[in-house]
C-alpha cells in the first residue's frame, strides 16, 4: 500500500500513529484479507487487536456477510459450548428453546474470537473440527451441521507457552496461526503517543464543552517515557482525566490549556494503588457512555474541588496555630496530604465497586478495563474485608 492509501485505512478506522511496526500489521491485514486464511492477531492488552479483524472483513469476499465478535474470556466455562455452537431444547437447565450459536449465525461471513487463550480444552476440540471441516454439532443434538466461517483469533498471552504448559492444543495453536499479525505495545510507539494523546483530550474536550490540552515538551518527553502497561486503553483514560481535571469550560474553539510536567506527573500512575487516571473507558463492548461518563466527570471535579478547598484551607493557617482537630498532626502540609490522600483512596474504591458491579464480579474483565493489575483488585477487596 502507498502511503495515501495507508492513511485513508486509517481514517476510517479511526486509528492513529505512523509507527512502522503498525503500518506493517495493518498493511499485512490488508493483504490476508481476500484469502480465508485462519488469522492471529497478538498483542497485549489495549493495543487496538479488535481493529485487525474488521479490517480484514471489510477487504475480504465476505464484506456482506455478517461479522460478529465475541469474547471467549467473558463467557463462562459452563455455558460457552452452546454459545459458540448452539443448544437444543432441553439441552440442559434452562435451555427452554432451541438456540443458534454463533457459527450459525456468522455463517457467510466473519467470527472474531478474542481472547481465544481462554477457551476450554473441550471447546478448543469442538473448534479444532470446525476449522479442519466447518463440521460442528450443537449441544443436546446428534445431528452434525455445517457452517463456512472466516475465523480470527486474538490473544494477549504467549500461546506457545500455554502449549508448552499443556493449557492449549498444539494442533489448534498451529491452525490458528496460518497467518500471524502482532500489534505492536504502545511502548513501542514512542512518537505516536502524543498524537493519540492529543486526538483523545480534544475528543473529550469537544464532546463535553471543555478547553483543548497542549502540552509543553517536557510533559511530552514525560508521557513518552512512561512505559504504559495498558497501553492506548491505558492512554485514553489518562487523557480524558487530565481534561476532565485541568480544563476550564471552552469560550471559542481556540481556546487551550497548556500543561508542564508538574501538572502531567500527577495523572502518571505509580503502578501500585493510584488508580484515578485508569476511568473506565468505552473501548470495549459495554463499555461507558457519555452519560455515565458526565456522571464520572462531576463526581471529578467535585473531588479536586475539594481538595483545592483544603489547600485554600492550610495556607490560611500557616501563619497560625492549627485547629484543635489538627493538633496531633506534624504540621498543616502533612494534615492536607493525608486529606488528599483518603480522598484518593475513597474514589479509588468507588471505581473499583463500579467496575465489579458492571462486570458481575468478573474482576479480571474489571481489572482490565480499569488498567490496573487483578492483584491490586484483590489488594483492595481484602483490606476492605478487614475494615
Amino acid at each position: 500500500m502507498d502511503t495515501q492509501e495507508l492513511q485513508k485505512l486509517k481514517n476510517k478506522f479511526d486509528i492513529i500513529g505512523n509507527d512502522a511496526a503498525l503500518n506493517h500489521a495493518l498493511e499485512t491485514a490488508v493483504a490476508v484479507a481476500p484469502t480465508d486464511l485462519t488469522v492471529l492477531v497478538s498483542g497485549e492488552s489495549g493495543v487496538g487487536k479488535e481493529n485487525i479483524p474488521q479490517i480484514i472483513h471489510q477487504f475480504s469476499r465476505r464484506k456482506n456477510g455478517k461479522y460478529l465478535a465475541v469474547n471467549c474470556g467473558a463467557i463462562p466455562e459452563g455455558t460457552i459450548n452452546a454459545e459458540l455452537f448452539g443448544h437444543e431444547k432441553g439441552a440442559f437447565t434452562g435451555a427452554i428453546g432451541e438456540r443458534k450459536g454463533y457459527f450459525e449465525e456468522a455463517n457467510g461471513g466473519t467470527l472474531f474470537l478474542d481472547e481465544i487463550g481462554e477457551l476450554p480444552k473441550e471447546t478448543q476440540a469442538m473448534l479444532l473440527r470446525v476449522l479442519q471441516s466447518g463440521e460442528y454439532i450443537k449441544v443436546g443434538s446428534s445431528k452434525v451441521e455445517k457452517t463456512d466461517v472466516r475465523i480470527i483469533a486474538a490473544t494477549n498471552m504467549n500461546l506457545y507457552t500455554a502449549v508448552q504448559q499443556g493449557r492449549f492444543r498444539e494442533d489448534l495453536y498451529y491452525r490458528l496461526n496460518a497467518a500471524r499479525i502482532t500489534m505492536p505495545s504502545l511502548r513501542d510507539r514512542k512518537e505516536d503517543i502524543y498524537l493519540l494523546f492529543r486526538k483523545f483530550t480534544s475528543d473529550f474536550a469537544q464532546r463535553f464543552g471543555l478547553r483543548k490540552i497542549s502540552l509543553s515538551i517536557d510533559a511530552i518527553s514525560l508521557l513518552k517515557n512512561y512505559r504504559w502497561p495498558g497501553n492506548i486503553r491505558q492512554l485514553k483514560n489518562v487523557a480524558e482525566t487530565v481534561t476532565a481535571l485541568e480544563s476550564r469550560p471552552a469560550s471559542s474553539e481556540a481556546d487551550k490549556v497548556e500543561l508542564g510536567a508538574a501538572e502531567i506527573a500527577r495523572y502518571i500512575p505509580d503502578e501500585k494503588d493510584t488508580l484515578l487516571p485508569q476511568i473506565a473507558s468505552p473501548a470495549t463492548g459495554g463499555g461507558l457512555g457519555d452519560e455515565d461518563k458526565r456522571v464520572l466527570v462531576k463526581a471529578l471535579l467535585d473531588l479536586k474541588g475539594e481538595v483545592d478547598t483544603l489547600s485554600e484551607r492550610v495556607k490560611e493557617l500557616e501563619s497560625g496555630a492549627a485547629p484543635k482537630h489538627l493538633a496531633n498532626q506534624a504540621d498543616d502540609a502533612e494534615w492536607q496530604e493525608q486529606v488528599e490522600d483518603l480522598s484518593i483512596r475513597k474514589a479509588n474504591n468507588d471505581l473499583i465497586e463500579k467496575a465489579l458491579e458492571k462486570h458481575v464480579g468478573n474482576v479480571k474483565a474489571a481489572a482490565e478495563e480499569l488498567g490496573i493489575s487483578e492483584r491490586t483488585i484483590y489488594r483492595k477487596l481484602a483490606k476492605k474485608k478487614q475494615q
